[in-house]
C-alpha cells in the first residue's frame, strides 16, 4: 500500500494542464537573488536591463547550488577559473553581458524544469546527469555552457510538458 507522499509523487496531467493555464494567464515572474541583492524580472526588456547593468559574481553559486553540480562544473560553462572567479567574488565585482544573460537564462531554465517535473527538484536535477535520445544523446547538463544548448534544453523541456518524447 502507498503512503499519502508516495501518491503525490505520480504524474498528474490535470495538474500540469491547469499549471499550464495559470501560466497563460498570468505573466511569469523570475527571480534571482545574490549577494544580497534581489534581481526581478517578467519580460524580455526587463532581462535585457538587468543583462545591461550585469549581476554579482555570486549569482554563479546560486546557478550551482540551483541544478546541485559543483562549482568548479558551473565556472567550466562560463569558462572561468576558480582562481579568478574568487577575485572577483570577494571584489563584489559584476559579470559582462554574455555571462549575466547565460545566468538568467539558467535560471529560467530551472525555475521551468523544476516546473515542467512538478515542483521536484531532485527529480529535475537527475534528469540534467542523464544522456536524453532528444539531444543526440548528451546530458542536458552537458549543453548548458551556450545559449544555443540552453535553448536546446528548454525545447526539450516543452517536448517533456506537452508530452512528446523527449
Amino acid at each position: 500500500m502507498k503512503t499519502e507522499n508516495q501518491q503525490k509523487k505520480v504524474f498528474d496531467p490535470q495538474a500540469s494542464i491547469e499549471r499550464a493555464q495559470k501560466t497563460k494567464n498570468s505573466p511569469q515572474k523570475w527571480r534571482l537573488q545574490s549577494e544580497g541583492i534581489e534581481y526581478t524580472w517578467t519580460s524580455k526588456p526587463e532581462r535585457i536591463d538587468i543583462i545591461r547593468s550585469g549581476v554579482p559574481y555570486g549569482s554563479i553559486d546560486v546557478i550551482s547550488k540551483r541544478i546541485n553540480v559543483p562549482i568548479k562544473e558551473v565556472l567550466h560553462i562560463f569558462g572561468l577559473p576558480q582562481t579568478t572567479y574568487n577575485k572577483k567574488l570577494r571584489e563584489k565585482s559584476l559579470l559582462n553581458g554574455r555571462d549575466s544573460e547565460v545566468v538568467l537564462l539558467l535560471m529560467e531554465l530551472v525555475d521551468f524544469g523544476i516546473e515542467v517535473f512538478n515542483n521536484e527538484e531532485e527529480k529535475f536535477q537527475r534528469w540534467l546527469k542523464k544522456p536524453n535520445l532528444s539531444l543526440g544523446g548528451e546530458t542536458p547538463e552537458s549543453l548548458l555552457d551556450s545559449i544555443t544548448g540552453i535553448q536546446e534544453v528548454e525545447n526539450c523541456l516543452n517536448r517533456i510538458e506537452h508530452g512528446n518524447l523527449a
